[in-house]
């Protein structure tokens, strides 16, 4: 039996709202993680989301199934209730009516939540909510502040993000409870396998890397704007321009991405244009991988290239780690988390007004499985919704040097840092593995059941109690 097991019947239940765990999005990967290892602690409901979902109406009793997955738990309940988007607010009274649970649990961006947070007075003077949140970037978005207002736990998936909360909040989150609780991913499906092995040798033939191939980038995200996508065949592009022609065949880069996709670009036309295919090798997987074949994916790369100008986190940076894979990549939002910047004192950076972000390059010391490319400059960008966040930008000979600097290493010294990596992510410190997060969200929901008081049903607030929403942080550092 699990330790910390309780009893089906004296488990507190809980309400997930995000996007349905079967699919195979970031949020429900982390969710089902979440789920899958705290069902001896506690029951749960989700309302699962999507965004024309062919289930909804039904009610899916996923316990069987996790019984089978998770053996050490004898009991387990879990009930998806599938809905379009993430449902309504009548949805919700209705679950909330049906289930009773003790907690509300969110994930994902707050703007798909505003019509909750509207009737968070409702919810909270029964029952707390708790959100596991992240922000892209700064300026500090202090037109989050009523979502965050509205909440009792947030737990920060960057530490960017945990300071974000606390800066927007001022003064109103002096009774909330911070957490900064990172991405996990299962570690016993993502791992280093060794190059004699017979799965491994096998994709690689599939993916068509070549047996004289000396030298394997790979890219693992959407193909949308902010991933840059375009700008990364530039910079293999311009990388293998400085390679003899013999080098460079040796070489490949493989994106794991939507060939064409209406809110990035045609990455077959940039291919075609930019890239001889005899000299400069550039290949697209489209198809959909099981966990399996991704880990199979990392484990043939010599390293992973993520550089988004906006990233919450970056799982697959945290993929790359515990495949023992080095990767280079902006030092932008959760991103910079993973390359474990240090301080003067050699610990693990910390963010504050004064110090917001190290994507400029403050401290340049760091985990030797990372190379950083830092922020040559910040462009304000905007939209009704988010009136203003920076995009950062990179400048292309950076990504360049990097590209060169993994390309001359031997194999043995790729292998060594990205050992360094695997270690450290699967250790207490970083704890990016499933069973650790889990294990921050039981700590932080305990204290919210243990500390948690019922909100008033009603606020009065005087016509002159309107606050100026001036940035709590500096612009420039």
């Amino acid at each position: 039996m699990k330790e910390g097991y309780i009893k089906k019947e004296d488990r507190k239940k809980i309400l997930l709202i995000t996007d349905d765990i079967r699919v195979h999005s970031g949020v429900a990967q982390v969710g089902r993680e979440i789920v899958s290892n705290t069902l001896h602690k506690y029951n749960w409901v989700q309302m699962a989301g999507a965004v024309e979902h062919p289930d909804a109406g039904q009610i899916i009793d996923m316990s069987e199934e996790f019984k089978r997955q998770v053996p050490d738990v004898v009991d387990p309940f879990c009930l998806l209730y599938p809905t379009k988007g993430y449902g309504d607010i009548n949805f919700l009274r209705s679950v909330l009516e049906r289930e009773k649970p003790d907690a509300v649990f969110l994930i994902t961006d707050p703007r798909y939540f505003s019509w909750l947070f509207h009737a968070e007075n409702e919810i909270r003077n029964k029952i707390p909510i708790a959100y596991l949140n992240i922000w892209d970037n700064y300026p500090a978005p202090m037109y989050n502040k009523e979502y965050y207002e509205s909440c009792d736990l947030l737990m920060g998936i960057s530490k960017q993000t945990v300071n974000i909360n606390k800066l927007v909040l001022g003064d109103k989150g002096k009774n909330k409870i911070f957490k900064y609780i990172p991405h996990g991913l299962n570690s016993k499906l993502f791992n280093i396998l060794k190059d004699d092995n017979t799965e491994l040798i096998n994709f690689k033939k599939n993916i068509k890397l070549k047996e004289d191939n000396n030298f394997h980038l790979i890219f693992n995200s959407r193909n949308i704007r902010r991933k840059q996508i375009s700008n990364i065949i530039m910079a293999y592009k311009l990388f293998i321009d400085q390679l003899t022609p013999e080098e460079a065949k040796k070489c490949q880069l493989t994106l794991k991405t939507e060939a064409v996709f209406e809110h990035g670009t045609d990455l077959n036309a940039v291919i075609e244009y930019f890239c001889d295919p005899e000299i400069c090798r550039v290949g697209i997987l489209q198809h959909k991988l099981t966990t399996t074949e991704m880990n199979l994916l990392y484990n043939s790369a010599d390293g992973v290239i993520q550089i988004s100008n906006a990233e919450g986190w970056g799982l697959s940076l945290t993929e790359a780690m515990l495949t023992g894979t080095p990767f280079i990549a902006a030092v932008t939002g959760g991103m910079q988390d993973q390359m474990r910047f240090k301080d003067e004192k050699d610990n693990w950076i910390e963010f504050n007004g004064e110090f917001p972000s190290n994507h400029h390059g403050k401290y340049k010391k760091h985990g030797e499985w990372a190379l950083p490319v830092y922020t040559s400059a910040s462009t304000l960008v905007g939209s009704p919704a988010t009136p203003y966040i920076y995009d950062d930008h990179h400048n292309l000979n950076d990504v360049v040097d990097q590209i060169m600097k993994l390309y001359k290493m031997s194999d043995k010294e790729r292998k060594s840092i990205g050992e360094k990596g695997y270690k450290w992510a699967r250790g207490k410190e970083a704890g990016f593995t499933s069973e650790i997060m889990s294990n921050r969200v039981i700590d932080a929901m305990e204290e919210l059941f243990l500390t948690w008081k019922p909100r008033e049903k009603y606020n009065f607030l005087k016509d002159t109690d309107y606050e100026k929403r001036i940035l709590p942080h500096k612009l420039v550092y």
